[in-house]
């Protein structure tokens, strides 16, 4: 025989205890730290798929310390960027491999960093925006008020 299910308190708290929101940005964040600083070295130094596509009809050699492309392909056309000369260039650090670790956690940390300044903007957008409507409620109960 089937019962009926006992009604649940709205007041009965659950099982589990709920993360909060900054507890999961920094379980996240942790996460992150770790995937950048200890996978990054088992990242291939082969091309990823785009730069193997670019690549096709081109063979890489080895000319005065420096490689060229031979042959013709979309790579040829490529041009370094403005930033490859800055320190973080390459996922190295100062073209140092053996550092990727550190620079794939100096990312996240600058990604969370630009995280944080805009969920703070948002945030205190929006408490200014609850203090003005607060405010301007205030005022039309005081106007409306008998005197």
């Amino acid at each position: 025989m089937l019962r009926a299910a006992e009604p649940v308190s709205a007041t009965a708290s659950p099982a589990r205890a709920r993360l909060s929101f900054t507890g999961f940005l920094w379980a996240f964040a942790a996460a992150a730290v770790l995937v950048a600083g200890v996978l990054s070295y088992a990242a291939s130094s082969h091309p990823d798929g785009l730069d193997a596509t670019t690549q096709r009809g081109c063979t890489t050699v080895e000319v005065d310390g420096g490689e060229e492309l031979r042959g013709e392909c979309i790579a040829q056309s490529a041009e370094e960027h403005r930033f490859a000369g800055s320190p973080l260039a390459d996922y190295t650090i100062d073209g140092n491999s053996d550092l990727a670790g550190l620079a794939g956690i100096v990312g996240v940390a600058a990604a969370f960093a630009v995280l944080f300044a805009v969920v703070r903007t948002i945030r205190i957008g929006r408490s200014g925006t609850r203090a003005a409507a607060r405010a301007d409620d205030a005022a039309v109960r005081s106007d409306a008020e008998p005197e």
